[in-house]
This record gives C-alpha cells, structure tokens and sequence, in this order.
C-alpha cells in the first residue's frame, strides 16, 4: 500500500536562483520547495507524498486563507505537483515535533493514519460506480506501482537488468478475476478497490460481456488468474485518447495458483489469446546501466524519459511508464512524467 507519509532523512538542500526565501529539498527522489533555512541536510522530517489529502488542522497554510476544500468528510487541501520560480517541488515537509511524544514500540512507518491523511483519488465514473459485491479480492494484488522517486536505494541492486517500458494510461484500474473456487459465481469484475455485482449498466461488466471474457478464460483454463488492466474512454478522465468508446488495455496478468505475475512473453501470448489489447510497448527491452554511481542522478534521467506523446493520441502527453523486470515479475514500477502532471 502507498505511504503518504513518511518519517525521512533529507538528503540534501539546494539553492534556487534568483530565490532569496525558498530553496530545495532533496529526500530521496523528490524535491520540496521549502523556506530557507527552515530544514538541514541530515535532519529528519515527515515528507508528504503528492496526492496526500492534507488535513486543514495539520497544514492549514495550504488554503492559503481561503476557506479548506473537503474530500472523504475531511476538510484540506491535496498536494499537488507545482513549479515556484521554475523549480518542481512534489509533496510537503513537516517537522517531525508535529508528530508529539512517539507511542511505545515508536511511530509506525506510515503516519498517514496518525495525521489524517486520506489519498486523494479521482471519482469513480458514472459509467462505472455501481453495487459492490465485496472489497477487492484478497487473494490478487492491487494495481498501484510504487513511484520510482521512493526507490532510490534500490537501484544499485538493478543494475545491468533488463526490462520492459510499457505507456502508463491515464484512465481507472480494472481487474477480470477467474476465481478458481467459487463456482458458479467464480468471474469477477473489480476496480481499484471494490469487487462489483454483475450489471449491464457497468462498463466492466459490459465489456466483459460483450467480449465473452469468462467463457474465454474458463476455455483457457485460466481458472485463479487475474487480467489486470486500465479501463478508458468516455466518461473516464476527459477521455483523453478520444475513444468512441470504452476499451480494456491489460498491462498484468497475475496468478494466484503459483502467486506470481507472469514475465512478458508469457503475458503477451496470453493477452492475443484473450483478443485483449495490450497497454503501448514503449520499449520491450531495456537494460539499466551496469553502473548506477548516483542513483538520484539517475531517477532524473528516468523522469525525463517518462516525457513524451501519448501512442493512443499523440497530441496529448502521456502520464508516464511503467518499467517491469524482464525475468523477475515482482520487480517492477511508474515513472510519472512530470510534465504531465504540471499540465494536469
């Protein structure tokens, strides 16, 4: 699960030209515009990840004297990408006495329950919101990939391996479950979180149907796998590829029977069997360097490569990649590409 906030060491402060009140901080691969001199390079403080839905009595600064929006019952603000004098600043530090006395044992290593942060997520769609048959299923993992800027310390232990580049979309998480024990109710429409009832009026379900996917996985004795995907189109954030209508692109294929995530060939030959579409290859095998001597350093280059055109609708950026290790199904994670963030 995603930690919106964190107790970390910052790495590093810099300066920003032509700025005599702010300057950077660096805490692993973000940056934080900050007030000069309110942190030092080696000090601890909590880092708020974007998309954290702030509490209006831990930041209330963020509303800048404006009344505090509210989401999930809880007045704030959320954090955005943002540029103040040309320099990106993602995410907010907070002192660590914000925290008071710790608890016996210590503070937890996500605090986002002890300061009230909520992660801010889009609405669900219309088209798709509908009755929830249960929580998403226990035994498939979720969608999110974890931000290459959390990963510095990881990537000396890549190095020299290869992976696949896929175009991360911009739309909702959507996953088709063929539980192999729950006969005759054993298919599965799920979004992020929710397992849905079977319904027309829902676009998975449509989809699904019209597709013939549970007969077709059930013929391919995919019986515990799990296609997971991004659902996009009308009605799913602006519909940025311009699509008549709503389509299924799988990126994963998970199987619960042996708990791993098939490698790409094996996907692939999977996905054309199911008459599925596959989210845009950017690059279907790239290596890392063999030597990674400044892991941050790196991260930059990665974030730069996340920029480009979309291969659904060139005239719009794409939101990012997302890099999968060739021969290790669990490694693998989003670049988010920070122009497009800045033009959302």
């Amino acid at each position: 699960m995603r930690k919106l906030a964190t107790i970390r060491i910052i790495d590093e402060i810099r300066p920003i030209p032509n700025a005599d009140a702010i300057e950077t901080a660096v805490v692993g691969g973000w940056q934080v515009v900050i007030r000069k001199g309110e942190f030092k390079a080696g000090e601890r403080a909590v880092y708020c990840e974007i998309d954290s839905w702030m509490p209006h009595a831990i930041a209330p600064f963020l509303s800048k004297g404006s009344e505090p929006r509210e989401f999930g019952g809880v007045k704030g603000q959320r954090l955005r990408t943002i540029t103040l004098r040309g320099q990106i600043s993602q995410g907010l530090l907070l002192p660590v006495s914000i925290l008071g006395e710790p608890p016996a044992g210590g503070f937890p290593e996500d605090l986002s329950g002890l300061l009230g942060i909520k992660l801010w997520e889009p609405q669900i769609p219309a088209n798709i919101a509908g009755e929830a048959r249960g929580n998403f299923p226990a035994r498939v993992p979720k969608t999110d990939q974890e931000r290459i800027q959390n990963l510095a310390e990881n990537l000396t232990a890549w190095q020299g391996m290869s992976f696949e580049i896929t175009e991360k979309l911009d739309g909702t998480s959507c996953t088709f479950f063929l539980d192999s024990g729950k006969q005759p109710d054993a298919f599965h429409a799920c979004g992020r979180n929710w397992d849905y009832l079977p319904d027309q009026n829902n676009a998975f379900w449509k989809f699904a149907a019209d597709n013939e996917l549970a007969a077709r996985m059930e013929n391919l004795g995919l019986a515990g796998f799990a296609i997971q995907g991004e659902f996009i189109g009308p009605g799913i954030q602006g519909n940025k590829y311009n699509l008549m209508r709503p389509d299924f692109f799988a990126f994963d294929i998970y199987d619960t029977n042996q708990g791993r995530y098939l490698l790409r060939d094996e996907r692939m030959a999977l996905i054309e069997k199911l008459g599925l579409r596959h989210v845009p290859t950017v690059d279907p095998a790239f290596t890392f360097p063999e030597t990674i001597s400044q892991p941050v350093a790196y991260i930059g280059t990665l974030l730069a490569s996340a920029d480009g055109p979309s291969a659904l609708n060139p005239a719009r950026p794409r939101e990012g990649i997302v890099l999968k290790a060739l021969r290790d199904g669990g490694i693998h994670f989003k670049v988010i590409s920070n122009r497009f963030l800045l033009k959302e």
